[in-house]
């Protein structure tokens, strides 16, 4: 094509390329002058009414110009480097107007400053191609990033982010920005998107992987705080750029490239359907030879620390370190390719690296490009390919690390390492190595296990406790009847791997389930599974999708495995410290309610199979205790009452008619068994239905009716207590209104006359003589812990007749708004909630945990060490303890 023919680029775009054609008819002004756009195309397409929200005029601008840097690539105007350039310039300027725009909508008055963004990959080397998406890392200075009262700064800066993904790479009838792919970010398995700046550095400084160097030498800051972003990466230079020469990097970065030519194998054959980015003599492997290289000698000669991959080739031939003809191949290779590969993309517009495999998709890229047919691309791209594969093989290779097999050697490597114990450490591994587990019997599985062992020792040699860690993990390969793909698993995921050590470590409850269920940790590998649970809504949908044909048990098992996985997840949360335990306990609670109301619908489904239903009545569940509060524990039980509407006369229409009594007691048998029998995915819930009218010597369900009655004139204090925290979770919106409204009237005086102070004091003098704290970390049962709070919030709701709300935070705060309770019990309730939710997975039995363990807990609860945690529980059960007396004393 010649070049500044513009027509005719204008006629290949609309014959070739769908997207372009879309792009050419909804942009059309912008062809009125295109010559003139071209001189610059970034201020052309900022050419746009002021008014428009953030959100569409980035997309309206993005949309413009990539209609122009395509115009001017295919017409010859612009060459690549001018391309990547324009690309990558308005992805700066996008995500840093992203950034201010999510900050300003969330405080206005506030200077936008705090959060910024570091480009990594082809954005941090200014090669960004037609359709890619950002590789940023998003850091925040907690001291200056503006949030709004009483918000955690770190959930400030979460939110901010998922703001600034929002509107770039959500799609509406504009378009998209960008798609924004956070997961080169350290550990992203377990850390928040957006990510304290100390806490960056510390990372980078102590724990990061070898293949983050060579991430790092395509980066910079590009959006938000720059200041921020400058001040970060010159904290971690030294952990790039290092004056020895650290082969296990460049062993670590040819292990990646091996990964992926084995990944995608059916597209390392040159020809149709080659995969130009990740295929044998691609784009990668031109990135991975002058990254090696820069690894190696960049760290003795600044000169060589460039970006861009053709400048890097360039620096280090001109320095003698690769041999020039090399360099120039590479070049030429690279510029064509990259070409190519944006042809590719602007045909519809996705980021698609691959040549078409067939004949008619393949002549049409080839004429986007300027050539007669598919043939003459393949024979243009042969050479380059070839000469490419050629010089990366030539790397000087290196085998796979393995550990010793030597038993001294490894004994001495383990001591090396800093095992606590290297001797019995080295039992387990020669014990694994002899196959003796089921799952180590086949050679296979045993080269998968050898594959994996230097990084699993790695990461057990960094845990707390090494002996704890490698004996669990032995513990849980014991009861493995298969492996391999578990070791894989392991192997691809260094994070995963230091998440399993930590939870092997330190919390029992979870490396049990981790024992019983090895792919519990496949959950773990998307980091969303380390952030806040859904809504209840989005829960109820992912649990109740049905494969075709699947029947009532195919059901109760999928649910049981989401629910382990999910609930897995966020104990894993906290062992991370990803999560504020309170916010965890919410997450029990919403994947609690959501499993109820499928499992219940499913089992009403299955049961009226047989019985048909009772016309003009329906079952209602009603959650009292913490389930009521939307608040569970890891180890919490399900609090549930049983009700049905309409006539308990009535009987059900169906081939087994039941009367309606009968018929509900034996459906709430079913349902009880749904969310507590165990099958083989586990355990799901125990059930405890002890609340109902009259107890466990009560029938199972009971009618409305019944139960308003037995509320308004037989139920004892305990029971009305108990009634401050119900609420209605499985039925019509109808039922649960009825529901409420008797709960509603109940608590506001419709029930009998009673001494509420005695008879409470009665009952928790009672729970304190027959049900002790289980030990003195016990947050529930300690004198000044979450029950004496719990009964001085219900003695105040029901005397006062107020604050009637399931959640004791809210019912504490409305408390103490009317000035009936210290606003001090807030963060009392706090405190002990944080303690009881954490210890439920790391210290179950209320003993004082090891030191490592000790400093986890602090580190949940928010705390700086194990004894601001030993004193603020003394504190606070003082406070509390206080409180309860006062109103035992009738103030």
């Amino acid at each position: 094509m010649n070049s500044g023919d513009l027509s005719t680029a204008v006629d290949v775009a609309r014959r070739h390329a769908p997207f372009l054609a879309m792009l050419l008819d909804r942009e059309s002004q912008l062809l009125e002058n295109l010559d003139g756009a071209l001189a610059d195309p970034l201020a052309t397409a900022r050419m746009l009414d002021e008014d428009l929200p953030v959100s569409r005029r980035l997309r309206l601008e993005r949309r413009r110009l990539a209609l122009l840097v395509a115009l001017g690539d295919l017409s010859g105007r612009f060459d690549l480097t001018r391309v990547t350039h324009l690309l990558s310039d308005f992805a700066d300027d996008a995500l840093d107007r992203a950034i201010r725009a999510a900050i300003r909508e969330r405080t206005p008055d506030a200077e936008p400053q705090g959060f910024a963004a570091i480009a990594l990959g082809k954005l941090g080397s200014r090669e960004l191609n037609y359709s890619s998406d950002i590789d940023p890392i998003l850091i925040f200075d907690p001291a200056t990033l503006p949030c709004r009262p009483r918000e955690a700064v770190e959930e400030a800066a979460v939110r901010i982010g998922r703001r600034v993904i929002e509107l770039l790479q959500s799609r509406d009838a504009d378009g998209y920005v960008m798609r924004v792919d956070l997961r080169l970010r350290p550990s992203p398995e377990v850390t928040p998107i957006a990510l304290p700046v100390e806490a960056a550095i510390s990372y980078y400084e102590s724990q990061a992987l070898p293949w983050e160097r060579a991430a790092f030498i395509r980066t910079r800051a590009c959006a938000g705080d720059r200041a921020l972003g400058e001040h970060f990466l010159a904290a971690i230079r030294p952990f790039v750029w290092r004056r020895a020469v650290d082969y296990g990097t460049i062993r670590e970065i040819r292990d990646i490239s091996r990964r992926i030519r084995d990944h995608y194998a059916q597209a390392q054959a040159f020809g149709p359907g080659y995969d130009l980015k990740r295929g044998r003599g691609g784009i990668r492997e031109i990135e991975f030879f002058a990254q090696i290289h820069q690894l190696i000698h960049g760290g003795r000669d600044p000169e060589l620390r460039v970006p861009a991959t053709r400048d890097a080739l360039a620096a280090l031939a001109g320095a003698g370190r690769i041999d020039p003809e090399d360099a120039a191949a590479l070049t030429a290779a690279y510029v064509e390719f990259r070409t190519v590969e944006h042809r590719l993309q602007m045909v519809d517009d996705l980021q698609t690296h691959m040549l078409p495999a067939g004949a008619e998709a393949l002549d049409n890229v080839a004429a986007l490009h300027g050539l007669d047919d598919g043939a003459a691309l393949i024979a243009r791209l042969r050479p380059h390919v070839e000469r490419v594969g050629r010089v990366y093989d030539g790397l000087a290779g290196e085998e796979e690390p393995r550990l010793p097999a030597d038993p001294a050697t490894l004994e001495a490597r383990l001591k090396e390492l800093g095992f606590d114990h290297p001797a019995g450490a080295l039992r387990i591994v020669e014990g694994w190595r002899g196959g003796g587990y089921p799952a180590l019997r086949s050679p296979q599985a045993r080269e998968a296990l050898e594959a994996l062992l230097p990084g699993l020792i790695d990461a057990f040699a960094q845990a707390p406790d090494s002996t704890h860690a490698i004996t669990r993990f032995d513990a849980m390969l014991s009861r493995l009847p298969s492996a391999i793909n578990f070791f894989r698993l392991l192997e691809a995921q260094p994070g995963l791997r230091q998440l399993m050590s930590a939870i092997l470590c330190h919390a029992p409850t979870l490396a049990e389930q981790l024992g019983r269920r090895a792919e519990l940790l496949d959950g773990l590998i998307d980091a969303s599974a380390l952030e806040p649970v859904a809504e209840v809504p989005e829960l109820i949908d992912a649990m109740a999708a049905r494969e075709r044909g699947a029947d009532y048990q195919w059901q109760l098992e999928h649910v049981r495995r989401l629910v382990g996985e999910k609930r897995f997840a966020l104990g894993a949360q906290i062992v991370a410290g990803a999560s504020d335990p309170i916010e965890v306990s919410y997450g029990y609670a919403r994947i609690a309610e959501a499993a109820i109301e499928v499992l219940a619908a499913a089992t009403i489904a299955e049961f009226e199979r047989a019985h048909g239903r009772v016309p003009g009545s329906e079952l209602v569940i009603l959650a009292l205790g913490r389930m009521g509060g939307q608040a569970l524990t890891h180890a919490s039980d399900l609090d549930l009452v049983y009700l049905f509407t309409g006539d308990y006369a009535a009987e059900s229409d169906g081939a087994k008619p039941l009367g309606a009594v009968t018929y509900y007691n034996r459906l709430a048998q079913r349902v009880t068994a749904a969310l507590s029998v165990p099958t083989a995915a586990g355990p799901l819930y125990d059930v405890d239905t002890r609340l109902r009218p009259s107890g466990a010597q009560g029938p199972l369900v009971v009618s409305l009716d019944a139960f308003e009655r037995y509320q308004r004139e037989d139920a004892w204090t305990w029971e009305h207590m108990a009634l401050t925290r119900a609420r209605p979770i499985f039925g019509s919106s109808e039922a649960r209104g009825a529901v409420q409204a008797i709960v509603d009237a109940v608590l506001n005086g419709a029930r009998p006359e009673r001494d509420i102070l005695a008879d409470a004091v009665k009952m928790r003098d009672e729970m304190a003589a027959h049900k002790p704290p289980a030990g003195p970390l016990d947050a529930k049962l300690l004198p000044g812990g979450l029950v004496d709070l719990e009964f001085a919030v219900h003695v105040l709701q029901l005397r006062h007749k107020t604050a009637f709300t399931p959640r004791l935070r809210e019912a504490i705060r409305l408390l103490a708004e009317q000035g009936l309770m210290s606003a001090t019990m807030i963060e009392a309730h706090a405190l002990l909630s944080r303690l009881l939710v954490t210890l439920r997975l790391v210290a179950p039995d209320a003993q004082p945990p090891g030191e490592t363990t000790q400093a986890l807990i602090a580190r949940a609860m928010g705390l700086a060490s194990w004894d601001a945690v030993v004193a603020s529980l003394e504190r606070t059960r003082q406070e509390v303890a206080d409180c309860w007396a006062a109103i035992r004393a009738g103030g």
